[in-house]
């Protein structure tokens, strides 16, 4: 919303001296967000000049330029008369022109523009005689300005101009243009009303109410309009509750607009097109009514607000034929309403179109409509206007008739015509009024904060222009103003006391930690993982959540793999990605190949994060929007929320130990994946078990999926399968693992105790058992572990041999063991019973031999 000071000074007193920067300062005070600040961008000395000599002089290019001697007095420091060529011709010698000198600053399109002296059409052009499009104060570009044709003679006699005098005051290049951004709660600062109204509460400057203006009473006899909304949505209310129809006849439509008016439209971004419609755009930029003005010649009696049919279709102002929706409001004419006009709040139609030159009577409609039904269909058509906008945050339906006859006088004062005496006011809004609120006058101060004693409370919340009346025990009554629809409940008022009172009154608290209150331990363990993984060398990305169907194909998933059960989304941000990913593994290669096309070769990623596991069996009920869904239909709601574990995976390619001067390197492989994969489990506590897998996307052999002591399942590492690498344009050989992190958090104990470290000697003692190449050295590596009871203190495989010295389908497994007892140092005796048990026990799981 753009605000023009000198407009706003209008209905709120303004300091002498103000700028605008002050200004946006105290709107920012309470509340408003400062968008711009903008000025006419002329600078410079622009002068009155009078011209002394006019020299037509034909051109070869088919131009007649003329070489004018203009006077500016002492303005050019040596007041002789200043030398300029113009191209314009709708001046003549002796006429009081503007004229920029030399040094002097334009405003343009493509930015600021310094005038100096240069030679053009054989010379010395000193200056400029500018127009009205030059200076920014108008469109026309056909001639230059002529003061007194621009001001009237009478006010050019009024200010005395002179040759030399500044002119940059006169013609309003001083002024300044406030401009803030409207949030959609705050929607009677869509209006300068509204604007001088929050200035009024920040600086306690005197306001006065442009809509209080002097009012015409609605007659029995006014045009006729019918309000008829029986076929809207189900629960919704009326689409309009209030259409005044004021009548003006006799207009002279092609008088030209006002310069005041012309000038404070354009300086609120808003083109001047003709009277009537400059008219209720100015209203609606002064009030926040939006008006419309229909050809009263065109119209058939009555006028009908009523919902679209099917099968309709209007062409709008915009030239645009749209298909209307059953849900979209009309305003019709004639006595079924067959005549679509306009859709209402929205925008106008070509029927019914006022045109200077033709057009001498008018209807002016200012309505109020209901905010859902404009935002609804505004959204619905992608028709964004200056009504729609205001209409779908909530206008003051007590301000229609005002807003009415500030038009009406307007039109009649500039254009001529006569009001008609009869005037319409359907007016249909509930007898009720805005709904009254209880709050606790305490409660202020319990939400924000700040001690607000009840009187202040009561002054604030009157200020805003809120009807307050006390009740007994500490409860206060409050109706809202008209123009507020946002204050609904007692912490909407609970938050202007607080803005109206000053958000720099409240206390910056830094809050205290409190014992116990810490983080979750799966918050702890979550930190504790990626900090693990970060200081393995791995890099952590955060990868979009969403996939297409085709992912699942390039990761080579089997048809009834319940990973393709994805969660479809209603309204994805991508038609090519509407699924949320089931496994991270389906979002992290793009993170890789992103960073190999940018030439990192040899690169190793994580990712923390949840992924999407419906239950395509549930179904989330879908509440009204009336009302706050009950407690049964929320739960139905919270049930059908599909579960969204945290999983963590790693993805590695290139080398994993880099060659140089040191040696060759070594490329990752899947040795690299399960490792970061065990400290994950490690880092929390948690033994995980390794067993052959063949599962996709990883390649058969090269794939293993890591258990919990009693068989669930945490995850997969391996290496991708070959086919997988070359679709998803991945380097070859690349390594990836994914687990689960809710299993394992489940398996941790957060609560386990540290246990004295020994400070006895440990016993070393090796041996070596023949097994079948088809036993794991991990199962037998389990039974050695079970064998030897609480004394051993850890095991480790240093040697696999499988060759002549033993069978052809067997191997031979060396393990090196070490026992420690805590209270005391090991025997030799032992040391070989704990060992000997131990073989003994992987002799009776696995039928090893010991070499």
């Amino acid at each position: 919303m753009r605000v023009p000071v000198d407009w706003l000074g209008e209905y709120v007193e303004l300091p002498q001296d103000v700028t605008g920067e002050q200004i946006a300062a105290a709107l920012v005070s309470v509340g408003l967000e400062e968008e711009g600040l903008h000025t006419s961008g002329v600078g410079g000395p622009l002068v009155v000049g009078r011209v002394l000599e006019k020299h037509p002089e034909p051109q070869k290019n088919g131009r007649t330029i003329n070489w004018c001697q203009v006077d500016v007095a002492d303005a050019n420091g040596t007041g002789e008369p200043q030398g300029i060529v113009c191209g314009a011709h709708n001046f003549e010698v002796g006429d009081l022109v503007a004229v920029i000198l030399p040094g002097g600053v334009l405003p343009t399109p493509q930015g600021p523009m310094t005038i100096s002296a240069r030679k053009t059409y054989g010379h010395v052009s000193a200056g400029m005689i500018c127009s009205v499009r030059e200076l920014g104060i108008g469109d026309d570009h056909e001639g230059i300005i002529v003061l007194p044709r621009l001001l009237g003679h009478e006010r050019v006699e009024q200010l005395g101009l002179t040759p030399g005098d500044d002119l940059v005051g006169v013609l309003g290049l001083d002024r300044e243009v406030v401009e803030v951004n409207v949030t959609p709660d705050r929607g009677y600062c869509f209006s300068i009303r509204g604007i001088a109204r929050e200035y009024s509460h920040a600086t306690g400057a005197a306001y006065r109410d442009p809509a209080d203006l002097p009012v015409d009473p609605a007659t029995g006899d006014g045009y006729a309009v019918e309000l008829r909304d029986e076929h809207r949505p189900h629960g919704e209310v009326p689409g309009c509750d209030r259409y005044v129809a004021r009548v003006v006849r006799g207009l002279d439509l092609t008088r030209q607009t006002p310069e005041w008016m012309a000038r404070r439209l354009t300086e609120a971004g808003m083109r001047p097109i003709g009277l009537a419609v400059d008219v209720t755009n100015y209203v609606m930029l002064a009030l926040g009514q939006p008006l419309h003005a229909f050809d009263l010649a065109t119209l058939e009696r009555p006028i009908v607000v009523r919902r679209a049919r099917a099968g309709e279709r209007l062409r709008t102002l915009d030239d645009v034929d749209r298909e209307l929706d059953p849900e979209d409001l009309l305003i019709t004419c004639g006595p079924d309403g067959e005549r679509i006009l306009a859709v209402a709040g929205v925008m106008g139609g070509e029927d019914g179109e006022v045109t200077p030159g033709t057009t001498t009577d008018v209807l002016i409609e200012s309505a109020h409509f209901d905010p859902r039904t404009v935002a609804r269909t505004s959204r619905r058509h992608r028709l964004s206007s200056e009504a729609a906008k205001r209409f779908e945050r909530g206008v003051d339906p007590a301000v229609a008739a005002a807003a009415a006859q500030l038009a009406v006088d307007l039109l009649v004062e500039h254009g001529g015509g006569t009001a008609d005496p009869a005037i319409t006011d359907r007016d249909e809004r509930p007898t009720t009024g805005m709904a009254p609120i209880r709050m606790e006058v305490d409660l202020p101060t319990r939400y924000v904060g700040v001690d607000y004693p009840a009187a202040r409370v009561v002054e604030l919340l009157e200020a805003i222009g809120c009807d307050v009346r006390a009740e007994g025990e500490g409860m206060l009554t409050v109706v809202p103003p008209t123009w507020r629809p946002d204050l609904t409940d007692a912490p909407t008022l609970v938050e202007e006391v607080a803005r109206i009172d000053g958000y720099d009154k409240i206390p910056s608290v830094v809050p205290r930690a409190t014992g116990g209150r810490g983080l979750t331990h799966a918050q702890r363990s979550r930190r504790a993982v990626a900090a693990a993984l970060a200081g393995s060398g791995l890099q952590e990305v955060l990868t979009y959540p969403f996939v297409g169907e085709s992912r699942f194909e390039e990761l080579a998933l089997p048809a009834d793999d319940p990973r393709r059960a994805a969660l479809r989304l209603a309204n994805p941000l991508s038609d090519e990605a509407p699924l949320m990913r089931t496994e991270l593994l389906q979002t992290l290669p793009e993170a890789l190949r992103r960073n190999v096309s940018r030439g990192n070769r040899d690169v190793a990623l994580f990712e923390i994060d949840t992924v999407t596991l419906p239950d395509h069996a549930a179904k989330a009920p879908v509440p009204g929007v009336g009302e706050r869904p009950d407690d049964q239909t929320l739960a139905a709601i919270r049930d059908a929320v599909p579960t969204q574990p945290w999983h963590v995976a790693l993805m590695a390619a290139g080398q994993a130990d880099r060659a140089g001067w040191w040696g060759s390197g070594r490329h990752v492989d899947v040795t690299d994946v399960a490792a970061w994969a065990h400290a994950v489990a490690d880092t929390l506590g948690v033994p995980v078990r390794r067993r052959p897998a063949d599962r996709a996307p990883f390649h058969p052999g090269r794939c293993v999926e890591l258990t919990l002591a009693d068989g669930t399942t945490v995850g997969w590492a391996g290496e991708l399968h070959p086919k997988v690498v070359q679709r998803l344009g991945l380097p070859d050989r690349t390594a990836a693992a994914e687990l689960d992190l809710e299993v394992l958090l489940r398996a941790s104990d957060h609560r386990t105790q540290a246990r004295p470290l020994s400070t006895h000697p440990t016993a070393a003692s090796d041996v070596a058992l023949v097994v079948p190449l088809s036993t794991r050295y991990g199962d037998v590596e389990e039974s050695l572990r079970a064998g030897a009871g609480d004394l051993l203190e850890g095991i480790e495989l240093f040697d696999v041999y499988v060759g002549d010295q033993v069978g052809p389908d067997q191997q031979s497994l060396a393990f090196r063991m070490h026992f420690r007892a805590p209270d005391r140092t090991l025997t030799t005796e032992e040391v070989n019973t704990a060992r000997d048990a131990a073989v003994a026990r992987a002799t009776q799981d696995h039928g090893a031999a010991q070499r």
